[in-house]
């Protein structure tokens, strides 16, 4: 079992890889410049990914928790429509807040392979909060959308979570779902 010194730094490290995604794309990223941004030597680096198709295969891995976590906090406590809504609301908050959107100009092929990998992933979390005989085709309809938002890169936020609830059959101006106890 890691320690939570070894876990702390290996947090680090995927957070320094975000930021140097963000800067350099997949392409250019050097395990270098991950190290230095994470303020660790490179053997640390290596010891904890391996190499850098080990670091990149983690640092998706840690997105996919991040957002599986975000989503749980999102959603703990409420019910029906609520529930559904709070889902939307963090897919907007995350896609807006989380993304390094400029890497599609960077590196629009690999984003393509990145996005053939997740869809499925994506689709299934946003089915699990939908109810309905249209739930499938509402979960394909909201990931649709919201890789739109993320390619084309238009729009508000409030537009992006008005047509998420619009697919997913909600009423496009509908107040904020409340926040749990559990938030």
């Amino acid at each position: 079992m890691a320690t939570e010194v070894e876990q702390s730094t290996r947090r680090r490290i995927l957070d320094a890889t975000y930021v140097v995604l963000s800067r350099t794309g997949r392409r250019n990223l050097l395990l270098a410049d991950v190290a230095a941004e994470a303020k660790v030597s490179r053997p640390t680096l290596y010891r904890h990914f391996g190499s850098r198709e080990g670091l990149l295969e983690a640092f998706s891995q840690y997105e996919q928790d991040n957002f599986d976590a975000g989503m749980a906090r999102a959603i703990a406590g409420l019910h029906g429509e609520d529930r559904l809504d709070a889902a939307l609301q963090f897919v907007v908050d995350f896609q807006n807040s989380h993304s390094a959107r400029h890497i599609v100009d960077l590196e629009p092929e690999h984003i393509l392979v990145q996005m053939r990998l997740t869809l499925p992933v994506i689709e299934k979390r946003i089915r699990q909060v939908l109810t309905g005989d249209n739930a499938d085709t509402a979960a394909s309809a909201i990931v649709h959308i919201a890789i739109c938002h993320y390619l084309i890169q238009g729009g508000t936020p409030e537009q992006f979570l008005a047509e998420l609830r619009l697919a997913a059959g909600l009423d496009p101006r509908r107040r904020r779902a409340p926040k749990s106890a559990a938030s």
